[in-house]
C-alpha cells in the first residue's frame, strides 16, 4: 500500500477470487481498498478529477461537506494536503467541535479548517444562495458536494470498470450518494446487471440515480434504459446507518476469517451479506460476478 502522505495509486487495485459461499465459484472482488490507507476505494475515485479541476484552474482551495464521522472529510483533508490545496470542511452539527472525535481531530490536524453548522442550515447545502454565502467567505474555492457527488466524481468512478475485462454478468457495489454506482453503470455493457446495496434505510436508489443522471444532462430515454440494468438489494434488517445487527456482525466475522479481507459494516459487509443472499435465492452460482470493494473503515 501507499505511504500515508503519498498520492493514491489506482494501479494498486487488483482483482482476486472471492469465496463468499461454497458454491459461488465465479465470484471476484476488485480491491480498491488497496489504493491508499486513508484515501481508499471510491473516495479517491470521486476526488481525483475534482482536485485536478481545482489545481488546473488555480482555485483558492477546496470546500466540502460531511457528518461527524465522515470518511469523505478525512479523504478530502489528506488529499488536499498532499496536493498543496487549502480546504474547508463544513460539518453537520453546531454542537460539535474538532475535539468531538478522532476523525474531526485528524481532519484539523491535516490542515482542514472545520466549520460547524446547525443541522437545519446543513440541509440547505445544495441551495445556490447558501453556496454563494460560503463562497463569499472563501472566494474562488471549488465546492465538492458531500461524498464527492458531482460530475467529476462520476467520471472518476467510470475508471473502475475500465481497469477490468468488463465482461461480468453481475457487478455489485455498495451505495451512498449513488455517484459510484452511476459511474459503474455508465461503464458496463448492456448485458451486465448492476446490483446496488444502499447504506441508508428507506433510500430510493433508482429515483436518486435517475435524478442525478438527468441533472448531468443525459437524455431521459437513455437514463431509463441504463436503469433497467439496476437491481436494488434490500438492507433494512441489518441495522441503521453506521450500525451493525448481531446477524451482520456474525456474517462479517466469518467472512473476514475466511477471506482475510477487512470490510466496514456501513457499506461493504452489508452489501456482501445481501449479495450472498441474492446469489443463494436466485441460484446464480456459475455466473461471472464482480464485487467492488469501496474501502472505508470498520
Amino acid at each position: 500500500m501507499n505511504d500515508l502522505n503519498q498520492l493514491p495509486s489506482e494501479k494498486l487495485s487488483c482483482i482476486q477470487p472471492l469465496r463468499l459461499n461454497d458454491r459461488a465459484s465465479n465470484l471476484f472482488i476488485k480491491r480498491d481498498d488497496f489504493i491508499h490507507p486513508i484515501i481508499s476505494g471510491n473516495k479517491w475515485r470521486k476526488l481525483t478529477y475534482n482536485l485536478l479541476h481545482a489545481k488546473s484552474n488555480r482555485m483558492g482551495g477546496i470546500l466540502t461537506f460531511g457528518g461527524a464521522y465522515s470518511n469523505h472529510l478525512i479523504a478530502t483533508a489528506l488529499a488536499s494536503k498532499i496536493n498543496g490545496l487549502a480546504c474547508v470542511g463544513v460539518v453537520r452539527g453546531d454542537e460539535l467541535n474538532s475535539s468531538s472525535n478522532l476523525i474531526l481531530s485528524f481532519c484539523e490536524g491535516l490542515g482542514m479548517s472545520l466549520k460547524f453548522i446547525s443541522r437545519s442550515d446543513y440541509a440547505l447545502k445544495e441551495e445556490p444562495v447558501f453556496k454563494q454565502e460560503l463562497l463569499s467567505q472563501h472566494p474562488n474555492y471549488w465546492i465538492i458536494p458531500e461524498g464527492g457527488a458531482n460530475y467529476q466524481g462520476v467520471i472518476g468512478c467510470m475508471n473502475i470498470m475500465k481497469e477490468t475485462d468488463n465482461d461480468y454478468d453481475i457487478v455489485c457495489v455498495s451505495q451512498g450518494t449513488t455517484t459510484t454506482s452511476i459511474g459503474i453503470l455508465l461503464s458496463v455493457p448492456k448485458y451486465t446487471k448492476l446490483l446496488v446495496c444502499p447504506a441508508l434505510k428507506g433510500f430510493d436508489s433508482l429515483l436518486e440515480m435517475k435524478q442525478r443522471m438527468l441533472k448531468m444532462g443525459f437524455e431521459p430515454d437513455f437514463v431509463l434504459e441504463k436503469l433497467s440494468q439496476v437491481i436494488v438489494l434490500p438492507t433494512d434488517k441489518l441495522g441503521k446507518y453506521g450500525k451493525a445487527s448481531a446477524e451482520l456482525k456474525s456474517f462479517n466475522h466469518d467472512l473476514v476469517q475466511r477471506t482475510k479481507i477487512s470490510f466496514d459494516w456501513t457499506y461493504n459487509a452489508k452489501s456482501l451479506y445481501n449479495l450472498n443472499e441474492y446469489i443463494e435465492s436466485n441460484s446464480i452460482f456459475q455466473q461471472k460476478m464482480l464485487y467492488i470493494h469501496t474501502g472505508g473503515f470498520s
